[in-house]
């Protein structure tokens, strides 16, 4: 296991969880309009995108066992996750008691330094609810360390780094890691045994209380 302290590396608010699943329900990526924004402005509901995106289609019912939740409030985030574009229903499949959803796109996308004026507060609304859903992944892995096999503890990663960096280095850090992360990607096209979804978190932000905050209205 590598665990290091002494930085802070950030999912950027660009990219939401990308999560290969067993059964890939779309090859293609979204580009996140204002209102696919403010439906994702949910942790829980980034965390049942996630989900269908790694697992393949579910119903309310199991997705509510899966992250610990009442069925009636997986529903509803289901039912909003649709309105937005971002799962549809799985043809073929359910009865009209229950129905089954997938994730309609491989991964979610949102640049912020592209992204239109009106889409702007909406895309904090967003990066604030991928800290959240991150910060709660870390929280479960962190539970799960000590009883981790032996090939799984010895490779897992916690690192912890303080740079000092311009914003355009960060960007182009940024841009290298998440290169490295596509390449790695292709690795779930051998079907071996072994694979399991791994989760990959990066963070980058300024160290809290080193920047100042925006002035209102800016």
């Amino acid at each position: 296991m590598t665990a290091s302290s002494g930085t802070s590396p950030t999912a950027s608010p660009a990219v939401s969880s990308a999560e290969p699943p067993d059964r890939a329900p779309a090859d293609s990526d979204i580009e996140l309009d204002t209102a696919a924004l403010r439906v994702l402005a949910h942790p829980l509901r980034i965390n049942v995108l996630a989900l269908l995106r790694r697992g393949g289609p579910s119903t309310a019912t199991k997705v509510a066992g899966e992250l610990g939740i009442n069925p009636g409030a997986a529903s509803y985030h289901l039912r909003r996750l649709a309105a937005g574009g971002l799962v549809v229903e799985e043809p073929g499949r359910g009865t009209g008691r229950e129905r089954w959803w997938r994730a309609a796109h491989r991964q979610s996308v949102h640049d912020p330094a592209s992204a239109a004026p009106e889409q702007q507060e909406a895309g904090r609304a967003y990066a604030h609810a991928v800290a959240l859903a991150c910060a709660e992944r870390l929280r479960a892995a962190a539970q799960e360390v000590p009883s981790l096999p032996e090939e799984w503890f010895e490779v897992s990663t916690f690192g912890d780094f303080v740079l000092r960096l311009a914003p355009k280095d960060v960007a182009r850090m940024r841009d290298e890691v998440f290169a490295v992360v596509s390449r790695y990607r292709q690795v779930a096209d051998r079907g071996a045994e072994e694979l399991v979804p791994v989760a990959v978190q990066v963070q980058a932000f300024p160290v809290p209380g080193t920047v100042p905050p925006r002035s209102a209205g800016s």
